[in-house]
């Protein structure tokens, strides 16, 4: 069941970090947090679901990061297939109506400025709408890409190689982008122990 995150400090007084990547936290002071807090803390980590976060709780302790991210791994691979369908459905265009308006989350907000969609051409803003329209026509859900690895054509070129699959084959690599881009998110979140941890 999704959950929503309640305000306060989880146990040992570990500061809360809203909207998630918005301070660092080690392992350690992540397997002290309450699951309101923990959920608050990495509820960021999966586009919109915070549910993620909510089931990997469950897992503590960690006792190193790669616990924390297969433990959040095996919480959308171990859903229904209409779980992960709407994990998929969570995600934004690339360079759609939504990053127009200014209504991306921070971090996918972050990931497409990255690789230039904020930056568009006109010519190169047709090109994508008109990607996203054929994609969504056919899947029923937006692209997802971990686009750190990817340069605007690239993107438009994995999207024509993509539009071939079968529609299972696509969920799949769906969730292998979302496996990524949650690594990253993850990633930039998590401090080392040998540093100290918060910043």
């Amino acid at each position: 069941m999704e959950t929503g995150a309640s305000g306060g400090e989880g146990a040992g007084d570990v500061p809360v970090h809203e909207q998630g990547l918005m301070g660092r936290i080690t392992v350690t002071e992540a397997n002290r947090l309450a699951r309101e807090d923990f959920v608050r803390t990495f509820g960021s980590v999966y586009e919109r679901s915070p549910w993620v976060a909510e089931r990997a709780w469950g897992e503590r302790p960690f006792e190193a990061p790669d616990d924390l991210r297969r433990a959040l791994w095996r919480a959308v691979d171990e859903v229904s297939r209409e779980r992960q369908l709407d994990l998929i459905r969570a995600h934004p265009d690339l360079a759609g109506k939504a990053a127009v308006a200014g209504g991306l989350t921070p971090e996918s907000e972050r990931e497409q400025s990255a690789a230039g969609l904020d930056r568009l051409s006109p010519e190169e803003y047709e090109r994508f709408t008109d990607m996203n329209a054929a994609y969504r026509e056919k899947f029923g859900f937006p692209m997802v890409v971990y686009v750190r690895e990817h340069t605007k054509d690239s993107i438009l070129a994995q999207a024509e190689a993509r539009l071939a699959n079968t529609s299972e084959r696509e969920v799949e690599t769906a969730l292998e982008e979302i496996h990524k881009i949650a690594a990253s998110r993850l990633e930039d979140l998590i401090a080392s122990e040998e540093v100290g941890g918060r910043r």
